[in-house]
Protein backbone atom coordinates (compact mmCIF):
# COMPACT_ATOMS: atom_id res chain seq x y z
CA UNK A 1 0.00 0.00 0.00
CA UNK A 2 1.30 3.43 -0.94
CA UNK A 3 1.43 6.02 1.81
CA UNK A 4 0.32 9.43 0.51
CA UNK A 5 0.99 12.60 2.50
CA UNK A 6 -1.21 15.49 1.38
CA UNK A 7 0.35 18.51 3.02
CA UNK A 8 -1.75 21.13 4.80
CA UNK A 9 0.69 24.04 4.83
CA UNK A 10 0.58 27.18 6.95
CA UNK A 11 -1.51 29.86 5.24
CA UNK A 12 -4.51 29.95 2.95
CA UNK A 13 -4.41 26.50 1.35
CA UNK A 14 -6.61 25.58 -1.60
CA UNK A 15 -9.52 23.59 -0.21
CA UNK A 16 -10.41 22.38 -3.70
CA UNK A 17 -6.89 20.95 -4.16
CA UNK A 18 -7.02 19.16 -0.81
CA UNK A 19 -10.53 17.77 -1.12
CA UNK A 20 -10.28 16.67 -4.75
CA UNK A 21 -6.93 14.95 -4.22
CA UNK A 22 -8.16 13.14 -1.11
CA UNK A 23 -11.36 12.04 -2.88
CA UNK A 24 -9.67 10.84 -6.06
CA UNK A 25 -7.21 8.51 -4.33
CA UNK A 26 -9.85 7.18 -1.94
CA UNK A 27 -12.33 6.65 -4.78
CA UNK A 28 -9.68 4.47 -6.42
CA UNK A 29 -9.49 2.46 -3.18
CA UNK A 30 -13.28 2.02 -3.20
CA UNK A 31 -13.29 0.89 -6.84
CA UNK A 32 -10.54 -1.64 -6.14
CA UNK A 33 -12.43 -3.02 -3.13
CA UNK A 34 -15.63 -3.37 -5.17
CA UNK A 35 -13.60 -5.41 -7.65
CA UNK A 36 -12.47 -7.70 -4.83
CA UNK A 37 -8.97 -6.22 -4.68
CA UNK A 38 -7.01 -4.69 -1.83
CA UNK A 39 -6.98 -0.88 -1.49
CA UNK A 40 -3.83 0.71 -2.82
CA UNK A 41 -3.51 4.06 -1.01
CA UNK A 42 -3.29 5.17 2.61
CA UNK A 43 -4.02 8.89 2.39
CA UNK A 44 -3.28 11.38 5.18
CA UNK A 45 -3.58 15.14 5.67
CA UNK A 46 -0.24 16.19 7.09
CA UNK A 47 0.83 19.42 8.77
CA UNK A 48 3.57 20.69 11.03
CA UNK A 49 1.02 20.42 13.86
CA UNK A 50 -2.58 19.29 14.31
CA UNK A 51 -4.11 22.75 14.41
CA UNK A 52 -6.76 24.17 12.08
CA UNK A 53 -5.76 26.14 8.99
CA UNK A 54 -8.07 28.54 7.24
CA UNK A 55 -9.06 28.29 3.57
CA UNK A 56 -10.56 31.36 1.86
CA UNK A 57 -11.33 32.75 5.31
CA UNK A 58 -14.42 30.51 5.48
CA UNK A 59 -13.29 26.90 5.99
CA UNK A 60 -11.03 25.22 8.52
CA UNK A 61 -8.76 22.32 7.60
CA UNK A 62 -7.32 20.15 10.35
CA UNK A 63 -4.38 17.80 9.59
CA UNK A 64 -4.83 14.32 11.01
CA UNK A 65 -1.10 13.78 11.53
CA UNK A 66 2.18 15.70 11.55
CA UNK A 67 5.48 15.52 9.69
CA UNK A 68 7.18 14.39 12.91
CA UNK A 69 4.85 11.40 13.14
CA UNK A 70 5.59 10.28 9.58
CA UNK A 71 8.99 8.67 9.32
CA UNK A 72 8.44 7.25 5.82
CA UNK A 73 6.03 8.15 3.04
CA UNK A 74 5.79 7.25 -0.65
CA UNK A 75 4.23 10.36 -2.16
CA UNK A 76 4.02 13.95 -0.90
CA UNK A 77 1.44 16.26 -2.48
CA UNK A 78 1.75 20.03 -2.00
CA UNK A 79 -1.45 22.01 -2.64
CA UNK A 80 -1.71 25.61 -3.81
CA UNK A 81 -1.28 28.18 -1.02
CA UNK A 82 -2.57 31.67 -1.76
CA UNK A 83 -0.93 34.94 -0.77
CA UNK A 84 2.45 36.59 -1.19
CA UNK A 85 4.69 33.87 -2.62
CA UNK A 86 7.78 34.75 -0.59
CA UNK A 87 5.74 34.83 2.62
CA UNK A 88 4.16 31.49 1.77
CA UNK A 89 7.58 29.86 1.35
CA UNK A 90 8.91 31.54 4.50
CA UNK A 91 5.93 30.49 6.64
CA UNK A 92 6.40 26.88 5.50
CA UNK A 93 10.17 26.68 5.91
CA UNK A 94 9.71 23.85 8.43
CA UNK A 95 8.38 21.63 5.63
CA UNK A 96 11.47 22.06 3.45
CA UNK A 97 13.95 19.76 5.28
CA UNK A 98 11.25 17.12 5.80
CA UNK A 99 10.37 17.07 2.08
CA UNK A 100 14.06 16.83 1.14
CA UNK A 101 14.69 14.01 3.61
CA UNK A 102 11.66 12.04 2.43
CA UNK A 103 12.73 12.50 -1.21
CA UNK A 104 16.25 11.26 -0.44
CA UNK A 105 14.64 8.25 1.23
CA UNK A 106 12.67 7.37 -1.90
CA UNK A 107 9.48 9.41 -1.69
CA UNK A 108 8.11 11.17 -4.77
CA UNK A 109 6.83 14.74 -4.55
CA UNK A 110 4.04 16.48 -6.47
CA UNK A 111 3.04 20.14 -6.41
CA UNK A 112 -0.37 21.43 -7.47
CA UNK A 113 -0.62 24.83 -9.13
CA UNK A 114 1.30 27.47 -7.10
CA UNK A 115 2.29 24.81 -4.59
CA UNK A 116 5.30 24.71 -6.94
CA UNK A 117 6.77 27.64 -5.01
CA UNK A 118 7.22 25.45 -1.93
CA UNK A 119 8.58 22.53 -3.95
CA UNK A 120 11.04 24.85 -5.73
CA UNK A 121 12.04 26.20 -2.32
CA UNK A 122 13.56 22.79 -1.53
CA UNK A 123 16.04 23.14 -4.40
CA UNK A 124 14.94 19.76 -5.76
CA UNK A 125 13.62 21.37 -8.96
CA UNK A 126 16.87 23.14 -9.85
CA UNK A 127 17.76 22.27 -13.45
CA UNK A 128 14.43 20.48 -13.94
CA UNK A 129 11.16 21.34 -15.66
CA UNK A 130 8.31 22.76 -13.62
CA UNK A 131 4.73 23.87 -14.30
CA UNK A 132 2.69 26.31 -12.24
CA UNK A 133 -0.17 28.73 -12.79
CA UNK A 134 0.64 30.99 -15.76
CA UNK A 135 -0.35 34.04 -13.68
CA UNK A 136 2.56 33.32 -11.33
CA UNK A 137 5.17 32.70 -14.04
CA UNK A 138 7.05 36.01 -13.74
CA UNK A 139 7.32 35.82 -9.95
CA UNK A 140 8.35 32.18 -10.13
CA UNK A 141 11.16 32.90 -12.60
CA UNK A 142 12.37 35.76 -10.44
CA UNK A 143 12.45 33.65 -7.28
CA UNK A 144 13.76 30.45 -8.87
CA UNK A 145 15.96 31.24 -11.89
CA UNK A 146 17.60 27.79 -11.74
CA UNK A 147 14.28 26.02 -12.43
CA UNK A 148 13.15 25.49 -16.03
CA UNK A 149 9.61 26.85 -15.87
CA UNK A 150 7.45 25.53 -18.72
CA UNK A 151 4.37 27.67 -18.33
CA UNK A 152 2.50 26.05 -21.23
CA UNK A 153 2.42 22.52 -19.76
CA UNK A 154 -0.27 20.95 -17.61
CA UNK A 155 2.04 18.31 -16.11
CA UNK A 156 5.76 17.71 -15.67
CA UNK A 157 7.33 14.46 -14.51
CA UNK A 158 11.06 14.30 -13.83
CA UNK A 159 13.00 12.11 -11.40
CA UNK A 160 10.05 11.48 -9.11
CA UNK A 161 9.05 15.14 -9.03
CA UNK A 162 5.68 16.12 -10.49
CA UNK A 163 4.17 19.55 -11.03
CA UNK A 164 0.91 20.79 -12.51
CA UNK A 165 -0.31 23.97 -14.14
CA UNK A 166 -2.88 26.39 -12.81
CA UNK A 167 -6.03 25.86 -10.78
CA UNK A 168 -8.05 22.76 -11.71
CA UNK A 169 -5.33 21.31 -13.92
CA UNK A 170 -4.29 19.75 -10.61
CA UNK A 171 -7.02 17.21 -11.34
CA UNK A 172 -5.09 16.13 -14.43
CA UNK A 173 -1.98 15.52 -12.34
CA UNK A 174 -4.04 13.50 -9.87
CA UNK A 175 -5.33 11.41 -12.78
CA UNK A 176 -1.78 11.00 -14.05
CA UNK A 177 -0.67 9.71 -10.65
CA UNK A 178 -3.66 7.37 -10.35
CA UNK A 179 -2.78 5.93 -13.76
CA UNK A 180 0.89 5.57 -12.85
CA UNK A 181 0.20 3.72 -9.59
CA UNK A 182 -3.14 2.00 -10.20
CA UNK A 183 -3.27 1.59 -13.97
CA UNK A 184 -5.06 3.03 -16.98
CA UNK A 185 -8.40 1.43 -16.15
CA UNK A 186 -8.58 3.20 -12.78
CA UNK A 187 -7.55 6.51 -14.36
CA UNK A 188 -10.25 6.27 -17.01
CA UNK A 189 -12.82 5.42 -14.33
CA UNK A 190 -11.72 8.45 -12.27
CA UNK A 191 -11.89 10.70 -15.33
CA UNK A 192 -15.49 9.60 -15.90
CA UNK A 193 -16.58 9.88 -12.28
CA UNK A 194 -15.04 13.33 -11.81
CA UNK A 195 -15.72 14.37 -15.44
CA UNK A 196 -12.13 15.35 -16.20
CA UNK A 197 -10.62 15.47 -19.70
CA UNK A 198 -7.95 12.79 -19.34
CA UNK A 199 -6.16 13.91 -22.51
CA UNK A 200 -5.53 17.55 -21.57
CA UNK A 201 -1.79 18.31 -21.64
CA UNK A 202 -1.52 22.06 -22.19
CA UNK A 203 -2.69 25.18 -20.38
CA UNK A 204 -1.72 27.36 -23.35
CA UNK A 205 -5.32 28.19 -24.39
CA UNK A 206 -5.94 29.73 -20.97
CA UNK A 207 -2.89 31.97 -20.80
CA UNK A 208 -3.64 35.69 -20.96
CA UNK A 209 -0.49 37.44 -22.12
CA UNK A 210 -0.06 40.76 -20.32
CA UNK A 211 3.61 41.33 -21.06
CA UNK A 212 6.45 40.71 -18.63
CA UNK A 213 7.02 44.15 -17.11
CA UNK A 214 8.20 43.38 -13.60
CA UNK A 215 11.70 44.60 -14.39
CA UNK A 216 13.57 47.91 -14.16
CA UNK A 217 14.97 48.27 -17.68
CA UNK A 218 13.33 51.53 -18.81
CA UNK A 219 14.48 51.23 -22.43
CA UNK A 220 13.04 47.72 -22.73
CA UNK A 221 9.77 48.94 -21.18
CA UNK A 222 9.69 51.69 -23.79
CA UNK A 223 10.12 49.08 -26.54
CA UNK A 224 7.39 46.87 -25.03
CA UNK A 225 4.95 49.77 -24.92
CA UNK A 226 5.72 50.64 -28.54
CA UNK A 227 5.09 47.04 -29.62
CA UNK A 228 1.78 46.89 -27.75
CA UNK A 229 0.58 50.17 -29.25
CA UNK A 230 1.69 49.41 -32.83
CA UNK A 231 1.51 45.61 -33.18
CA UNK A 232 -0.65 45.91 -36.34
CA UNK A 233 2.26 47.55 -38.17
CA UNK A 234 5.43 45.98 -39.47
CA UNK A 235 7.97 46.31 -36.66
CA UNK A 236 11.57 45.15 -36.96
CA UNK A 237 14.20 44.58 -34.30
CA UNK A 238 16.33 47.26 -35.94
CA UNK A 239 13.46 49.75 -35.68
CA UNK A 240 13.13 49.09 -31.97
CA UNK A 241 16.86 49.21 -31.20
CA UNK A 242 17.12 52.51 -33.11
CA UNK A 243 14.16 53.88 -31.15
CA UNK A 244 15.88 53.34 -27.81
CA UNK A 245 19.33 54.18 -29.20
CA UNK A 246 21.25 50.98 -28.41
CA UNK A 247 22.90 48.44 -30.68
CA UNK A 248 20.76 45.57 -31.96
CA UNK A 249 22.84 42.95 -30.15
CA UNK A 250 22.66 44.80 -26.83
CA UNK A 251 18.94 45.43 -27.24
CA UNK A 252 18.17 41.77 -27.98
CA UNK A 253 20.22 40.62 -24.99
CA UNK A 254 18.59 43.10 -22.61
CA UNK A 255 15.08 42.37 -23.94
CA UNK A 256 15.46 38.61 -23.43
CA UNK A 257 16.90 39.09 -19.95
CA UNK A 258 14.07 41.45 -18.91
CA UNK A 259 11.08 39.63 -20.45
CA UNK A 260 12.22 36.00 -20.89
CA UNK A 261 11.12 36.37 -24.54
CA UNK A 262 13.04 37.27 -27.66
CA UNK A 263 11.82 40.46 -29.35
CA UNK A 264 10.15 38.45 -32.13
CA UNK A 265 8.44 36.11 -29.62
CA UNK A 266 7.13 39.10 -27.70
CA UNK A 267 5.73 40.71 -30.83
CA UNK A 268 4.11 37.41 -31.83
CA UNK A 269 2.56 36.97 -28.39
CA UNK A 270 1.11 40.49 -28.40
CA UNK A 271 -0.43 39.85 -31.85
CA UNK A 272 -1.83 36.48 -30.77
CA UNK A 273 -3.31 37.94 -27.58
CA UNK A 274 -5.02 40.66 -29.62
CA UNK A 275 -6.31 38.01 -32.03
CA UNK A 276 -7.66 35.89 -29.16
CA UNK A 277 -9.67 38.82 -27.81
CA UNK A 278 -11.21 39.51 -31.22
CA UNK A 279 -12.00 35.84 -31.83
CA UNK A 280 -13.68 35.62 -28.42
CA UNK A 281 -16.08 38.39 -29.45
CA UNK A 282 -17.18 36.23 -32.38
CA UNK A 283 -17.96 39.16 -34.66
CA UNK A 284 -15.22 38.64 -37.25
CA UNK A 285 -13.89 35.78 -39.36
CA UNK A 286 -10.46 34.31 -38.76
CA UNK A 287 -9.14 36.06 -41.88
CA UNK A 288 -10.50 39.41 -40.76
CA UNK A 289 -8.81 39.02 -37.40
CA UNK A 290 -5.60 37.88 -39.10
CA UNK A 291 -5.38 41.07 -41.17
CA UNK A 292 -6.35 43.22 -38.19
CA UNK A 293 -3.41 42.03 -36.08
CA UNK A 294 -0.91 42.50 -38.90
CA UNK A 295 -0.63 39.13 -40.64
CA UNK A 296 -1.10 38.58 -44.40
CA UNK A 297 -0.13 34.91 -44.67
CA UNK A 298 -2.82 32.51 -43.32
CA UNK A 299 -0.29 29.72 -42.71
CA UNK A 300 2.08 31.99 -40.79
CA UNK A 301 -0.82 33.29 -38.68
CA UNK A 302 -2.17 29.79 -38.02
CA UNK A 303 1.26 28.40 -37.08
CA UNK A 304 2.07 31.31 -34.76
CA UNK A 305 -1.35 31.21 -33.12
CA UNK A 306 -1.06 27.47 -32.51
CA UNK A 307 2.45 27.87 -31.12
CA UNK A 308 1.13 29.97 -28.23
CA UNK A 309 -2.36 28.54 -27.72
CA UNK A 310 -1.95 24.90 -28.74
CA UNK A 311 -4.95 25.20 -31.07
CA UNK A 312 -5.72 26.75 -34.44
CA UNK A 313 -7.53 30.12 -34.72
CA UNK A 314 -10.60 28.32 -36.14
CA UNK A 315 -10.80 25.92 -33.19
CA UNK A 316 -10.26 28.78 -30.77
CA UNK A 317 -13.11 30.70 -32.37
CA UNK A 318 -15.44 27.71 -32.07
CA UNK A 319 -14.50 27.01 -28.46
CA UNK A 320 -14.39 30.50 -26.97
CA UNK A 321 -16.51 32.76 -29.17
CA UNK A 322 -19.40 34.48 -27.41
CA UNK A 323 -21.40 34.14 -30.62
CA UNK A 324 -21.36 30.34 -30.44
CA UNK A 325 -21.38 29.95 -26.67
CA UNK A 326 -24.34 28.06 -25.18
Amino acid sequence: MKHISILVPEGDSSLSNLEATFKMFNMTNSALQRAGKAPMFATHLVGTQKTARSSNGMFNIIPNTTIEDIKKTDLIIIPAIHGDYREVVSKNSALIPWIKTQYRNGAEVASLCIGAFILAGTGLLDGKECATHWLAASEFREMYPKVNLVDDKIITDENGLYTSGGAYSSLNLNLYLVEKFAGREMAVLSSKVFEIDIGRVSQSPFIIFKGQKSHNDKEVLKAQEFIEQNYQDKITVDDLSDKIAVSRRTFERRFKKATSNTVIEYLQRVKVEAAKKELEKGRKTVNEVMYEVGYNDPKAFRDTFKKFTNMTPSKYLIKYSRAVAI
